[in-house]
């Protein structure tokens, strides 16, 4: 019986195609482990979003091939995802260990290719471009059981200047209604308490396929599944977030009233050499109507520093805006210069250590900004989703202002035995930076 190993990079869209990969090789009767040089196959399921990430997902795949080389002469190494999709044929010249290289549109037949291998003996190599099948593929879960992640659709179309992300994915291509909500309905069956709706862009659902916008459809029905408690969305394009939309958050209890908005900067001139499709003016206008219109609203945006022409004064403004907006939750990067997008070949690019300067300067107001709004939540009681016991009488869980993996968490006292993934109220009594802490009120959810 063949065994997989799969080390998912990247963002929580490529942890779902690792988990369709696992789940396909599980019906096929592979089955799975922790050990990379116990295993018969070794995946490796890329990032290339950045040249960070494009680093990470290298050293993984050398790792592999020194496990290949050291340890397991026998493992077949399969390269998937972005790295693979931007570079396969690179990688298959450079690196020879590697057996197999699919890109971004073939994990739905990872099979296939594991097959093509054991006949051939060869090295297979598909990085062409094409549809997946619409059909729901089986998913071997690769997080805890109380919270999944739900992809709603594939691709991008907006073409920032900076990102690779639609030469990698294709265009954006939303899936039907029925098939998502019909994943959903597996997803709780199995356990899963808070769904995470995903995509590049998930305010622009069902444009392409409806021809209007639908998100606020999709929540509504997956709210009504049996076992469903929470549901969180990330990547909110700000010109796209409409009033179906911001209604559907006001009135669905289910739905958090977390609003996860990548705003990039807030100068006009920088956005518009982004290719962004918003301004100063409609990102302002959008967070006050979220403040004034949702009760007790998160807003989490990421920014962009150092982007090629950004000057001090621009960078001044950027200060400004998180000043006095204080948004609850930032994550500030650096401007990764990529080869093959419009960004790449534009004038006056930043210098790295002014890039790095600017980045502390927003993040270290950000910092007290963040310690100021959750000294403000001390004395509130929030349900917490516990998710790990730290030491006696001490779980780590997650409000719903918290995503998984990306926000903060609270600390919770209890001197009851709290079950992990389950949800109880929590009574904050002390506040650091960016997390809370707080003794649970012998309430379950």
């Amino acid at each position: 019986m063949k065994k997989i190993y799969m080390h998912s990079l990247g963002c929580s869209k490529n942890l779902v195609d690792s988990e369709n990969m696992l789940g396909i090789l599980r019906n096929k009767g592979f089955k799975t482990t922790d050990y990379a040089d116990k295993a018969d196959y070794i995946i490796i399921n890329t990032c290339s979003f950045i040249s960070d990430a494009q680093q990470e997902s290298v050293n993984a795949i050398l790792a592999a091939a020194d496990v290949k080389n050291e340890a397991n002469q026998n493992a077949k190494i399969i390269v998937t995802g972005c790295l693979a999709q931007r570079f396969g044929e690179e990688l298959s010249k450079e690196i020879p260990e590697v057996d197999i290289i699919v890109g971004t549109s073939g994990f739905d037949k990872i099979d296939e290719y594991i097959e093509k291998y054991e006949n051939s003996k060869q090295l297979v190599v598909d990085t062409d471009m094409r549809e997946l099948d619409e059909e729901n593929l089986p998913r071997n879960s690769l997080t805890e059981n109380w919270y999944a992640y739900l992809k709603i659709a594939e691709g991008c179309s907006n073409n920032c200047t900076y990102c690779v992300i639609p030469q990698l994915r294709g265009p954006y291509k939303s899936r039907k209604i029925e098939k998502i909500v019909e994943e959903a309905e597996i997803l709780a069956k199995q356990g899963a308490k808070e769904i995470i709706i995903i995509a590049q862009d998930t305010s622009k659902y069902g444009l392409d396929l409806y021809g209007e916008k639908k998100l606020h459809e999709v929540v509504r029905k997956i709210s009504e599944i049996e076992g469903v408690q929470w549901i969180r969305i990330h990547y909110l394009y700000p010109e796209d977030i409409y009033d179906e939309l911001i209604n559907e958050f006001k009135n669905n209890d289910k739905l958090l009233n977390y609003f996860d908005i990548p705003m990039q900067h807030i100068n006009d001139r920088i956005l518009k050499r982004m290719n962004r499709n918003t301004n100063r003016h409609q990102i302002i206008n959008l967070i006050n109507k979220i403040r004034n219109e949702v009760e007790d609203a998160v807003i989490r945006t990421s920014l962009i520093t150092g982007f090629p022409g950004e000057t001090e004064e621009e960078h001044e403004e950027l200060l400004r805006f998180l000043g006095e907006y204080k948004l609850d939750r930032v994550g500030v990067f650096q401007y990764s210069r990529e080869e093959h997008t419009p960004a790449y070949k534009l004038p006056e690019q930043i210098d790295d250590d002014i890039k790095q300067r600017r980045q502390d300067e927003l993040m270290e107001l950000q910092v007290g900004v963040s310690y100021e709004n959750n000294l403000a939540k001390i004395g509130r009681i929030y349900d917490v989703l516990i998710e790990e016991k730290d030491v006696e009488n001490i779980y780590i869980g997650r409000t719903y202002m918290d995503s998984i993996d990306i926000d903060g968490v609270v600390y919770v006292t209890s001197d009851n035995e709290l079950d992990l993934g389950n949800i109880y109220k929590v009574k904050i009594n002390d506040a650091l930076e960016y997390d809370l802490m707080g003794d649970e009120v012998d309430e379950l959810v």
